[in-house]
């Protein structure tokens, strides 16, 4: 299915808009040792070196034959799509793995749109890490480019609106912090990041006390540190009431027609933050948030984002 067409950067974005994600120092870190986005710098190496060894980069046999050790070479990383940008940093680790001394020069940073032609960034260095490491920086910034265009794609979807587009825990083992930050690019926002920091009482969990929405949400509050929001999945407006009157913090509104929603809607009355799920895709999105819902978490964004089209061109 194609996807629309996400709206153009303003003539003036490039050039004004500070920038807040990844600077041109190497390594490209802040006084406390962490990246403008969510690992530690020493993470970011081994993620990226991990990948590279995947890959053979380091034996690349091919580059070896055909290239000789001295050759240097300029290249320029482009969008084919329009989109949002993500993954820069592990891009630009990870040809710095391959040459220390490589020379980058970045147009766009992560959280950016891009129209199909623009340029990402430039790449000036020895030829052989250049073409070693180009694969594995393409794997990464394809996949989080995708999620962070997909998101902004639902965002852009709701404007007008007052609901906020969430991801869920559905993404890539081992990832989740990244995806996540590719959510964040795009525009939305983060869903409880994993088990322990919130609460979400479902439909298997209030099976173990019969349905009784009040004492499965005491018994949250009782456990939960202090701050932690406690959530209530519904699938009816009736257990909806239930929750709001049981405290829920937020009340979760599964595959909920778009009746029932903005019944849900009026019955709660601001008592609890209302969570629309299931049934979300880019047609029916819009619909959903106008019933009046505060978020709409969508699944989507993180098991389902096809790949942004970027390449590497040498010159």
């Amino acid at each position: 299915m194609d996807m629309p067409e996400l709206p153009p950067p303003h003539p003036q974005e490039r050039r004004s808009a500070p920038r807040t994600i990844t600077p041109f120092e190497v390594p490209a870190v802040d006084g406390l040792g962490l990246l403008r986005f969510p690992l530690k710098h020493e993470a970011l190496e081994a993620l990226v070196r991990s990948a590279l060894q995947e890959d053979g980069a380091f034996n690349d046999l091919t580059t070896l034959a055909t290239v000789v050790s001295d050759r240097r070479s300029r290249a320029t990383l482009a969008a084919r799509e329009n989109g949002v940008i993500c993954g820069v940093p592990l891009a630009l680790e990870a040809f710095r793995q391959l040459d220390p001394k490589v020379s980058i020069r970045i147009d766009h940073e992560d959280g950016t749109r891009v129209r199909s032609g623009d340029p990402v960034l430039f790449v000036t260095g020895h030829a052989r890490g250049l073409l070693s490491a180009e694969r594995v920086a393409l794997n990464f910034m394809q996949r989080l480019s995708a999620i962070a265009t997909l998101t902004a794609q639902y965002v852009d979807a709701v404007v007008g609106t007052n609901t906020k587009i969430l991801d869920t825990r559905k993404t890539t083992p081992g990832w989740r912090a990244l995806e996540k930050y590719a959510v964040r690019a795009g525009g939305g926002t983060n869903h409880r990041m994993d088990l322990s920091t919130g609460v979400l009482i479902k439909d298997n969990h209030l099976a173990a006390l019969d349905g009784d929405v009040a004492k499965a949400v005491t018994r949250a509050r009782e456990l939960a540190p202090a701050g932690v929001k406690i959530e209530v999945e519904c699938d009816r407006v009736d257990q909806v009431v239930r929750a709001a009157e049981a405290g829920a913090d937020i009340i979760l509104l599964d595959n909920m027609s778009l009746a029932d929603l903005a019944e849900s809607v009026r019955v709660v009355d601001r008592r609890a933050i209302l969570e629309a799920s299931g049934g979300v895709n880019l047609t029916t999105v819009r619909a959903i948030a106008e019933t009046g819902v505060d978020w709409i978490s969508v699944g989507a964004l993180t098991h389902s984002a096809p790949s942004m089209d970027l390449a590497l061109d040498f010159d």
